[in-house]
């Protein structure tokens, strides 16, 4: 079997020429629910936002992702007030199981050489800055990655990503799916009581839980509403039920044991004197339930690798990119990740 790495880290974001004329860049957050741009101005730190629809080609299929995409980052680049031919580089950070097809569609009608990535990639540079480090995003789906050792010897490993029918462990629509079962179980008495059977019907506009279940399959619900009923298990899990607890704890070991075999695969837990740490950020809407998922979560990341720093992710995903758009064309050093995080939140704001 290949053991290959599942997602390469691109020679251009380690061995790029310094072009001193650089002066814009841009970076995209593509995902199943949302599509945000930005164009960043190296020299005088300001910020332009574009947004757009789904992009995620597992979600939408290639050709609304691609509008979405382009959208968002006409939108962005009119805001700067330049011409796309002024971009040093752009970053495309998109969800999906594979960006091939997108990022076939991309290079066709923006011939100046985009560069689309997966957004496991994007998240990574938001996390560490570019470092040796993990990021596992759990936002609508989920993902890993990871890159241990610099420059030549950067090691750089994927897992998780399937998308929601294969894979997602821990992300809000795992979460919210398992939540719905949680309440049918209840419901036939062949599962433990929880008040998910009430929460459910109430959140979903429906009678009863059945109900719910129905609409799953008729209407169908969509990705993103499923996962915001992750919401309220969280809510519950917080006030003690037992049930929406285990799912967290369920899911918290499940999405550890993808950091893990990232950790293993790139080297990062390995050392000498076994004494090197390493961040793992955590990035995504589903770690907005707070301790119940973070803590689970961070104890079974120690249980593998007791010195890898865990913590939220303040840095909004399009910061990854627009970090990583920075070191494409060479002006890596320009712009610091404490300093972006704050321009984008007071872009996010206004």
């Amino acid at each position: 079997m290949d053991r290959g790495s599942l997602v390469q880290l691109p020679e251009v974001f380690s061995a790029a020429q310094p072009r001193s004329q650089a002066r814009h860049v841009m970076g995209i957050d593509g995902g199943a629910t949302k599509t945000l741009a930005a164009v960043l101005d190296l020299e005088h730190k300001r910020l332009h936002l574009g947004h757009g629809g789904p992009s995620n080609e597992d979600a939408v299929g290639t050709q609304v992702a691609v509008h979405a995409l382009l959208g968002a980052a006409e939108e962005a680049i009119a805001a700067a007030g330049i011409a796309s031919s002024e971009l040093g580089a752009a970053v495309l950070a998109i969800a999906g199981t594979n960006t091939e097809d997108v990022a076939r569609r991309v290079r066709q009608a923006r011939p100046d050489a985009w560069i689309v990535v997966n957004d496991v990639l994007g998240a990574w540079a938001a996390a560490t800055g570019g470092g040796p480090g993990v990021a596992a995003i759990a936002g609508t789906g989920s993902n890993v990655f990871g890159v241990g050792g610099e420059g030549e010897n950067a090691r750089a490993w994927r897992a998780g990503g399937w998308g929601h029918l294969l894979g997602d462990e821990g992300s809000g629509y795992w979460l919210g799916v398992q939540s719905i079962k949680a309440a049918l179980r209840d419901r036939e008495a062949s599962g433990p009581p929880t008040a998910l059977s009430q929460a459910a019907p109430v959140f979903f506009g429906e009678p009863s839980v059945e109900a719910v279940a129905q609409s799953v399959y008729s209407k169908p619900l969509t990705k993103g509403q499923i996962a915001a009923f992750a919401i309220e298990t969280a809510k519950l899990a917080e006030q003690g039920d037992a049930v929406a607890c285990e799912l967290y704890e369920r899911g918290a070991r499940e999405l550890s044991e993808q950091i893990a075999a990232v950790i293993r695969q790139t080297g990062l837990g390995e050392a000498p004197d076994g004494e090197r740490e390493f961040p793992v950020g955590l990035i995504g809407s589903a770690y907005k339930a707070g301790a119940v998922f973070i803590e689970p979560l961070t104890r079974a990341i120690h249980a593998y690798a007791p010195r890898a720093r865990v913590s939220t992710v303040q840095m909004a995903p399009v910061g990854g990119s627009l970090l990583l758009a920075a070191r494409a064309c060479g002006r890596g050093e320009a712009i610091a990740a404490g300093e972006l995080t704050p321009l984008i939140d007071a872009a996010l704001r206004s």
